[in-house]
């Protein structure tokens, strides 16, 4: 089953494409105390909700999403001209490593999407070229709640350096030359909500269309995400949300 759209079809109940609720996605868009006016970026943007948001937050700011999959800025865009907010945001499909913006971003964000850049480090290089001065980082990024096992790391593909805990998540944020202004760090009932959405979301669309060739792919897919999450990483791996500016920036 192409995992775009298996990705695409796992998030239809949570198009939020991150462990973690419409009302802390708003308070940490708030928090970024962007213009009225702001340039927005996103990098990684999905099924588009955080950039749609932060488009709702502020009320004359326009907006670049880039993500490689067609189907989720399929959504996007009709996300977008449901919302009244097409005319906003231009979307772009293809590499987020390689896209320039027409101009500095008073907000770049990279939800979940810093293993396309390579890691933590250089997604920070590379979000760094897009950002105006005194702008801000919005990065979330996973770590470890607790030292992980081994079932932990097979159900993730995982290896133990792959993440940090937080306080070094943290330390290397500062060492790359940011600094955390506001952050959240996803609740248990987050993480719940968003993988029983996950793996629910799957399995009604395959039980829906029991015809569709990948049906029974988008099941095994479901029992395998829901095996390992509840078998092996639930309560061990962590997600952080962190709102970031310069060390040496200035508003």
């Amino acid at each position: 089953m192409d995992r775009y759209l298996l990705s695409a079809l796992a998030h239809t109940d949570h198009p939020i494409a991150a462990p973690v609720s419409p009302a802390n996605v708003e308070k940490l868009i708030q928090r970024a105390e962007c213009p009225p006016d702001a340039r927005v970026l996103d990098l990684g943007c999905g099924p588009g909700e955080w950039t749609l948001r932060a488009l709702q937050q502020y009320p004359t700011a326009r907006a670049f999403a880039v993500d490689m999959s067609e189907e989720a800025l399929r959504r996007a865009e009709d996300t977008a001209r449901d919302r009244g907010l097409s005319d906003r945001v231009t979307y772009v499909r293809g590499d987020a490593r390689e896209y320039q913006p027409p101009k500095a971003c008073d907000l770049v964000m990279c939800v979940g999407a810093t293993h396309a850049f390579g890691g933590l480090e250089d997604t920070l290089r590379a979000v760094g070229e897009h950002v105006a001065p005194g702008g801000t980082v919005l990065i979330g990024e996973g770590f470890w709640e607790r030292t992980p096992d081994q079932p932990t790391l097979e159900a993730l593909g995982a290896s133990p350096d792959d993440f940090r805990d937080l306080a070094s998540t943290v330390d290397a944020v500062e060492k790359a030359g940011w600094t955390p202004v506001h952050g959240h760090v996803s609740s248990p009932d987050e993480w719940d909500d968003y993988e029983w959405s996950w793996t629910g979301s799957l399995t009604r669309w395959a039980l829906d269309h029991p015809g569709h060739p990948d049906a029974e792919a988008a099941i095994a897919a479901a029992r395998e995400h829901r095996t390992g999450w509840l078998r092996g990483y639930r309560g061990v791996l962590g997600f952080a949300f962190l709102l970031l500016r310069r060390l040496n920036g200035s508003r």
